[in-house]
């Protein structure tokens, strides 16, 4: 089950610094507006606030790539909630599809970590 765990908590840390570079560096590129359905006029009006969120996203990556180095169980939990919490939000409040992206895989992390604790 550990192994399991950690592969999922790699894989959302690894789906969060994908975020972060969307968001901080790829916002007003075709990429980034494509990945989040913007126009390039909207992309280049909300670049700050979009690396803002990229920054909080990084650390969301931050803390589960900590949790995974140190194995702290509490670390895991504690950060895969913060991903399902941040999810939540973003599904009502911006796009159903944060829910597949970000909610889905941090709650398997979440369920796998306390099945191997």
């Amino acid at each position: 089950m550990q192994v399991i765990a950690n592969i999922l908590l790699a894989l959302v840390a690894l789906i969060h610094l994908y975020i972060v570079v969307l968001e901080m560096f790829l916002w007003t590129t075709p990429r980034g507006q494509k990945a989040f359905n913007l126009t390039p006029e909207f992309a280049e009006q909300t670049k700050t606030l979009a690396a803002n969120q990229g920054l909080y996203n990084g650390f969301l990556a931050a803390g589960l790539i900590y949790a995974l180095v140190r194995q702290d169980f509490g670390a895991s939990v504690l950060f895969s909630v913060f991903v399902i919490v941040a999810g939540v939000y973003g599904t009502f409040t911006a796009s159903r599809k944060i829910f597949f992206v970000q909610v889905v895989p941090g709650a398997l992390a979440l369920l796998f970590v306390l099945l191997a604790g």
